[in-house]
C-alpha cells in the first residue's frame, strides 16, 4: 500500500523552481531512501511533506489525507513524525523528559486537569513516563534516561531524537540525514536501528547522502536532482544508473569511489 504519495509537486522561489513536477510514493512497511546531490531539492521536499512549505501545484497525500495546505501540527497528528538534519534537543531536559515531550501530541487530558494536577492528569503523566522509558529501550538508550540530553554523545542524541519522534506514534517516520557527522560504525548502528523499527511495523522515509547506508538498509530508493526525479528502484539499480553517477560525480566518474559502495 502507498502510505505517502507525491504527484506532480512543484515549488518555486522568486522564479527559481526548487521542485519541478516531482512524483514518487513511499510504500507501507519499507525503508525508502531519498537521495540527491547538494542542491537537488531534498530539503524543500521534506519541508513540503511536513507542512513547513506548501506546494504551488500538485498533490501530497498521506493515505487518504491531502497534506498540501495542512499546518505542521495537523500533519503530525495525521501520523507523520520527523527528525532534523541538525540535532534539536531542548536544553536542560533529561533524555526521558525529551522523549516525554514528544508524546504530548497525543494529549488525553485537558489543560485544566494538567494545570491543577488532577488524578487523571497524574495518571496520564505516569503513563507518559512509562511509555517514554519503553521508547528509550527501543532505541538502546534505557540506561541513559536520567542523563541531561546535551551531555550525551552525538550518536546518543540522534537516538534520543528518534525516540522522541516515536512518541507521537507515527505511521511514517521521516529521518533527515540521521547519520550526518557519524563514523562508519555509528552509521551502521543507526541503520540497524532503522531496520528494527521497520520490523516492528514502522514505515521510514530516510533522506541520506551516505550511499553505503542507503545500499545496506533501504529497500527502495528515489533519486532527484535539480528538483526533478532522476530514477527510482532498488539501491543497486539506482547507484549503477549512469544519470545518478553523473549527478553525484560528474561525467568523469570516480570508479574507485563507486566500487567502495558495492
Amino acid at each position: 500500500m502507498k502510505l505517502l504519495t507525491l504527484s506532480e509537486v512543484t515549488k518555486s522561489f522568486g522564479g527559481v523552481t526548487a521542485v519541478g513536477g516531482l512524483s514518487f510514493a513511499v510504500r507501507q512497511g519499507l525503508v525508502t531512501g531519498l537521495m540527491g546531490p547538494n542542491g537537488a531539492g531534498k530539503t524543500t521536499v521534506i519541508n513540503l511533506i511536513t507542512g513547513l512549505l506548501h506546494p504551488d501545484s500538485g498533490s501530497i497525500r498521506l493515505v487518504e489525507s491531502e497534506l498540501g495546505v495542512a499546518a505542521p501540527h495537523v500533519i503530525a497528528q495525521l501520523g507523520l513524525a520527523r527528525t532534523y538534519q541538525n540535532v534539536r534537543l531542548i536544553s536542560g531536559m533529561t533524555a526521558l523528559e525529551q522523549v516525554m515531550a514528544g508524546s504530548f501530541l497525543k494529549r488525553e487530558t485537558s489543560l485544566i486537569a494538567s494545570f491543577l494536577h488532577l488524578p487523571a492528569a497524574r495518571r496520564r503523566m505516569r503513563a507518559l513516563e512509562e511509555r517514554a522509558r519503553h521508547l528509550l529501550s527501543r532505541v538502546g538508550m534505557a540506561d541513559r534516561a536520567d542523563v541531561l540530553a546535551e551531555t550525551l554523545s552525538y550518536g546518543e542524541q540522534r537516538r534520543i531524537e528518534i525516540a522522541r519522534a516515536l512518541g507521537a506514534e507515527p505511521r511514517l517516520l521521516l529521518l533527515d540525514e540521521p547519520t550526518a557527522g557519524m563514523n562508519a560504525a555509528e552509521s551502521h548502528a543507526i541503520g540497524e536501528l532503522i531496520h528494527r523499527l521497520r520490523d516492528e511495523g514502522l514505515t521510514v522515509l530516510m533522506v541520506e547522502h551516505n550511499m553505503k547506508l542507503v545500499a545496506d538498509f533501504c529497500e527502495h530508493v528515489v533519486v532527484m536532482n535539480f528538483g526533478r526525479l532522476i530514477t527510482e528502484g532498488t539501491p543497486a539499480a539506482c547507484i549503477d544508473d549512469p544519470d545518478v553517477q553523473e549527478a553525484y560525480f560528474g561525467k568523469a566518474r570516480d570508479a574507485d569511489r563507486l566500487g567502495a559502495l558495492r
